[in-house]
């Protein structure tokens, strides 16, 4: 079905194919799923057709990205302290896993979120959860903006330069995320056990 929806672009007219390929980037970081590599590759693949503009579409999806994923840290700020200190959001983040996350952010936030915003799945994750460790807008976001430009760059030229057809570029960007999946499954298990020992060493 998603395949459908990315392919249907192509019929669309030059406004509302640069306001769908914004809105696919800054769903992305609500709505994890959300196709918004492949859609924006999409568009630089018609940008070498010559329907659209690729550098104006590539800086536009990076703004959308950019700015949903600073309204999900400013939101995972204001209220997930108070979320995860009580009731259901307590039992998924207890008291030791708490100040361990915010030791992991304190230790290697900036490093963490600009490697983690290339890694499907976790780059959705660590600007709400800096927030919620309460790790500094500047921190949080400049890293998280400078991984998104590079990696909105590739998905560019990718869709641009490499590929020679659609399928081509489907192909390439699924590949790639199969790859980047497979670390990011190892980064979050790596984390996961990190925070597990220190949580039981804070516990002793």
């Amino acid at each position: 079905m998603l395949d459908s929806v990315l392919d249907a672009l192509v019929a669309l007219p030059l406004v509302p194919t640069y306001l769908v390929l914004m809105a696919l980037s800054a769903l992305e970081n609500v709505f994890p799923p959300v196709p918004a590599d492949t859609a924006v590759a999409l568009g630089a693949f018609l940008a070498r057709r010559g329907e659209i503009s690729v550098i104006p579409l590539a800086a536009l999806c990076w703004l959308a990205n950019t700015g949903s994923a600073a309204g999900m840290y400013v939101f995972a700020r204001r209220h997930g302290p108070a979320f995860f200190r009580r009731g259901f959001g307590r039992r998924i983040l207890s008291p030791g896993v708490m100040a361990s996350l915010e030791e992991a952010y304190g230790r290697w936030g900036v490093a963490g979120i600009f490697f983690s915003r290339f890694l499907p799945g976790l780059r959705a994750a660590v600007t709400p959860f800096a927030g919620v460790a309460g790790l500094g807008a500047a921190q949080a976001l400049v890293p998280a903006a400078v991984a998104s430009a590079l990696w909105y760059a590739f998905l560019a030229v990718v869709g641009y330069e490499v590929a020679e057809n659609w399928e081509a570029v489907k192909a390439f960007i699924a590949g790639t995320n199969r790859a980047l999946g497979v670390v990011a499954l190892v980064a979050a298990a790596l984390l996961g056990l990190w925070l597990w020992r220190r949580s039981r060493r804070r516990a002793s």
